[in-house]
Order: structure tokens, then C-alpha cells, then sequence
């Protein structure tokens, strides 16, 4: 019933003061109204700022900087705001100031309420299933999509997924819809969806996963200037601005995992004083160059250091955003030995470490999975075995047992040119 604009002069003395930076507002008792409408306004050639929302009691949502407007209604909310009640109180808009400029930039806050809001745009249709998804389904959770039956401990299967992906609840360009139509069209069995700040999509994943026959994991990327992190789990909202050292004890205490994300990425690496138990070590960018090292040297570097509890559980993630990308869902796949497709049996598998990772998902494509304490190398006639001290050998034949190895490792196959092919502990 009302709408107010705040105009502020931000510049890099504000950022250095304050990266996240609140506008608070007020939603009087007795006239909260059905609607709120958020918008953002700067030159965006000459700044980055990120665009959240808190109300007095808990976090309703982010953007970060893929929108510049936002509306919460009771039943509906712009993707990664959370519906619900406009409870009275302070409120307030939470400012990222991700890049300023010396010179301070004119930034204008708008807050509309009550029939000065605007409405929420509507999701895009919802593509059909592939075809084979309702047999897969009767099948039941004890079945792969992909049907390659890899060698396995007794009583587990080795499923294919994906433990990195966005929606329009981030900064993705698919509704959560449209990547699961994608993933179960690569024949995947699970799907971490894993937005920037924000958990406002977990409430939709068990309907959408199980009209697509795909396992969905509800899963937040904690995303700062010095590193991102997954956390796994429906464990609610881990608070970014905290420090990492918090997001750890925040995501154990919940029952959760924490997964150090893409550590040597361009401006986002991991630049956090904090290790955990699980890295996302094979992460898109290494198809940049798949017979780089860096990821094997910050390996190395973070098994050393000083608190490190060791080896970490290696995982892949594509960081899928948009199809423009040209790597579709699943580009690395990672490979988990669990009892079933169940979001809990996954990340259970997670959690012991029965995980691996191949380029791709499908037929004919090299996987180096651990059968107690064997290697076997699958479909990888050709190959080379790489350990962790750079020994190698050649493997010859379509599936190979190579008796338990003396040195822990990570493993690894890689084609005759050092390109990587598939990753096993």
C-alpha cells in the first residue's frame, strides 16, 4: 500500500566497511499487506551488486546478481525468495557489494507493498519426461537409467549424477523443471540443485524429481569472494556471510555435508581458512585443459596442510547454468556406490566415500570404481592408470581388476595424451 525509494552513493570505501550491506524497511502491524515488490537500480557497467532479503525472523531469499527485482507474495515468490507471510517488523534489503568503482555510482532501492507490488512472473512450461523415465520408475530406486551395471560391493549400485547444478533460483537460466527434463535425458540418476544463497527451491525438488524418475538433492552453493561451497542436505539456509568456519559447524551439527567447490577457478577459488571432509575436485572448468595439473597439486598441497583430516572425498560437478554453455548436466559425472537412488542413500554414500568420477555418463565411456579394496577399470581398454605418485601402467582389456593397491590414493585413468578420463580413491 505503499512504495519508497532509497538512494544511496556506494563506492569501494563502502565495500571495504561492509560487503553486505543492509536497507532496512518497515511492514507496521496490522497493515502487512499481501505483497512485496523489491527493485534494483544502478549502472551495471560500472558496478556488480548482489540482491537479497531478510524479514525480522529469518531469510527470505537471494538473486545475487542475476536480478535486479524481487516480489514475495503469501503463496508465490519471484525464484529464490521464499513464500510466506509479509510478517510485520523490520525487514530489510541486503546489498552484495560484490565490485565498486573509486567514484561512488547512484544506487536506487525501490520498496513497493500491498497493491503498489507487482505480480510474479509465471514459471515456464514443464517439458514431458524422456521417453523410458515411467519404466525406469516401475522399475524402482534399486535401478540405474543408464543400465551399465558396474561392478560394485555386494548389496550397492554404483549410480550417475551430478552433484553441482542451477536453476532459475539462482543465476541458472533452466527452471528446476527444465534441468531435471536435461538430466534425466543424460541418463542420470541423481541431481544435486545447488543455488547461490538460497534454499527456496528445495520445497519444489521431490515433486519435480519424481515426475522425471531422478533423484533431486536438495543442496545451497554458499557463495562469497573468497570461495564457494556446497552444502548437501535439507539442513535449511546456511547464512554466506558468517564465517566458514561456521558453515562447517552449522552444516555438521544439521546432519549435512560441506563440499569445498571449484578451489583453483579463475576468480572464485578457495581462498576460505577452512578445510573440509569433501572437495569438488574435477569441476567443469578442468574440461578447459583435461591434462592440467592444478587441481592435483592444490590436491596435494590441502592433504598436507596443518588441520587437514587428509584425503578428502572427491566429487565432480558441472556448475551447470545454462545450455549456452555447451556442457550439458553431468559433464563431469560422479559416480556413488549406494543402496538406492534415495536422496539419503546417496549422500550416505557420499558420506563414506563410495564415490567416483568419469568424464561422462554413458556406455563405453572409462570408469575407475573400487569393489572393496580392488580398482576395476571399466570399458578403459587403452588407458593408462595414473597413481598418486605419478606411477603408470597401461590397462589392457574392457574390464580389469587390479588387485588392492598398496598406495592410497587418488587413482586415475588418462588417455596415451594425458587427458583425464575417470577418477577413483
Amino acid at each position: 500500500m505503499t512504495s519508497e525509494e532509497r538512494r544511496l552513493r556506494l563506492s569501494i570505501d563502502d565495500q571495504i566497511e561492509n560487503r553486505y550491506l543492509e536497507v532496512p524497511f518497515e511492514i507496521p502491524a496490522g497493515r502487512t499487506g499481501n505483497a512485496l515488490e523489491v527493485t534494483l537500480a544502478y549502472d551495471r557497467d560500472a558496478a556488480v551488486i548482489d540482491l537479497g532479503c531478510r524479514d525480522p525472523e529469518r531469510w527470505r531469499g537471494w538473486s545475487g546478481g542475476a536480478r535486479s527485482r524481487f516480489v514475495i507474495r503469501p503463496t508465490a515468490a519471484t525464484p529464490g525468495y521464499e513464500p510466506g507471510e509479509l510478517v510485520p517488523g523490520r525487514w530489510a534489503v541486503v546489498l552484495g557489494l560484490h565490485g565498486l568503482p573509486a567514484e561512488p555510482v547512484d544506487v536506487t532501492v525501490t520498496i513497493a507493498t500491498g497493491v503498489d507490488a507487482g505480480v510474479v512472473e509465471d514459471e515456464p512450461p514443464a517439458p514431458p519426461p524422456p521417453s523410458g523415465s515411467g519404466a525406469a520408475s516401475r522399475a524402482g530406486t534399486s535401478r540405474t537409467r543408464l543400465g551399465r551395471d558396474l561392478p560394485a560391493p555386494d548389496g550397492l549400485t554404483w549410480f550417475a549424477g551430478d552433484l553441482h547444478a542451477h536453476t532459475t533460483h539462482s543465476d541458472g537460466t533452466l527452471s528446476i523443471a527444465q534441468l531435471t527434463a536435461a538430466a534425466a535425458g543424460r541418463g542420470l540418476d541423481f541431481l544435486a540443485v545447488t543455488d547461490h544463497n538460497t534454499v527456496s527451491h528445495h520445497a519444489h525438488l521431490p515433486g519435480v524429481g519424481a515426475a522425471y524418475d531422478v533423484c533431486l538433492l536438495p543442496g545451497q552453493e554458499v557463495t562469497t569472494h573468497a570461495g564457494h561451497a556446497n552444502a548437501f542436505g535439507d539442513i535449511g539456509w546456511v547464512d554466506f556471510r558468517r564465517p566458514a568456519t561456521r558453515w562447517l559447524s552449522d552444516v555438521e551439527e544439521r546432519g549435512g555435508l560441506l563440499s569445498v567447490n571449484h578451489p583453483v577457478q579463475d576468480d572464485c577459488g578457495w581462498l576460505q581458512p577452512v578445510r573440509t571432509g569433501f572437495l569438488e575436485l574435477w569441476h567443469i572448468s578442468w574440461f578447459l585443459d583435461l591434462t592440467a595439473t592444478g587441481p592435483w597439486a592444490y590436491l596435494r598441497a590441502a592433504a598436507g596442510a596443518p588441520g587437514s583430516a587428509g584425503q578428502p572425498v572427491l566429487l565432480g560437478g558441472s556448475d551447470f547454468h545454462t545450455p549456452d554453455q555447451g556442457f550439458p548436466p553431468g559433464t563431469p559425472t560422479t559416480w556413488v556406490a549406494a543402496e538406492d537412488r534415495t536422496p539419503e542413500a546417496i549422500l550416505d554414500a557420499v558420506r563414506h566415500g563410495r564415490t567416483a568420477i568419469s568424464r561422462f555418463p554413458g556406455p563405453g565411456e572409462p570408469v575407475l570404481v573400487r569393489v572393496g579394496g580392488d580398482l576395476v577399470a571399466v570399458d578403459a581398454d587403452g588407458t593408462v592408470l595414473v597413481d598418486v605418485t605419478g606411477r603408470r601402467r597401461r590397462v589392457r582389456g574392457d574390464r580389469v581388476v587390479l588387485p588392492a593397491p598398496s598406495e592410497p590414493g587418488p587413482y586415475r585413468l588418462e588417455a596415451p595424451d594425458r587427458t583425464l578420463l575417470a577418477i577413483s580413491a
